[in-house]
C-alpha cells in the first residue's frame, strides 16, 4: 500500500492551492483595476510570442499555458474576435488550425505587462524577502520537475 501523507503535508497542500488562488485572484483584480482583460488572455498571447515564428494549435498551446484552460477554445474565440489572435488551416493536419497573434494582440501583451509585473511584486515580491523568494522557487521548481514525478 502507497503511504500516506502526514499532517504536515497535507497543510502544506492547502496552504499551497489557497495561496495560488488567493494571488491569481488578486492579480486578476489588479489586472481588471488596469482596465485589462483576464490574465488568460495574456498567458495565451505570451505563449504565442514565445513559440514564435512556429505557429502553435490550440492542443499544443494547451499544454504551456500556466493557467488552467478547460475550454480553451471558448477562451480563443474571445481572443479572435476581439482582433488578437487569427487561426490558419494547418496544412499538416485538416482538423487543426494554427493560431497566430496579430499586432493588436503583440501590443496588448507589451501594454498589459507593465500593469502585470506591478501586481506580481505587489502580490508576491513586497510580501516575501528575497531570500524567501529564492528559497520558495527552488522547492516549486521541484515540486513541477518532470523527471522527478515519473
Amino acid at each position: 500500500m502507497t503511504k500516506l501523507p502526514n499532517q504536515e503535508t497535507i497543510d502544506a497542500w492547502a496552504l499551497l492551492l489557497r495561496s495560488q488562488q488567493s494571488v491569481l485572484a488578486a492579480v486578476e483584480h489588479d489586472l481588471k483595476a488596469a482596465g485589462f482583460p483576464p490574465l488568460s488572455w495574456y498567458d495565451i498571447l505570451l505563449e504565442l510570442k514565445r513559440a514564435s515564428p512556429r505557429l502553435l494549435t490550440a492542443r499544443e498551446l494547451e499544454k504551456e499555458v500556466l493557467l488552467p484552460q478547460y475550454n480553451i477554445s471558448r477562451l480563443l474565440d474571445r481572443l479572435e474576435k476581439a482582433g488578437y489572435l487569427l487561426r490558419e488551416a494547418s496544412p499538416d493536419d485538416g482538423r487543426a488550425n494554427l493560431l497566430r497573434m496579430t499586432e493588436d494582440g503583440r501590443a496588448l501583451l507589451k501594454r498589459m505587462w507593465p500593469a502585470y509585473g506591478v501586481a506580481i511584486q505587489r502580490r508576491m515580491g513586497d510580501r516575501l524577502s528575497s531570500t524567501e523568494i529564492t528559497s520558495l522557487a527552488a522547492v516549486l521548481r521541484r515540486l513541477v520537475d518532470r523527471k522527478a514525478s515519473t
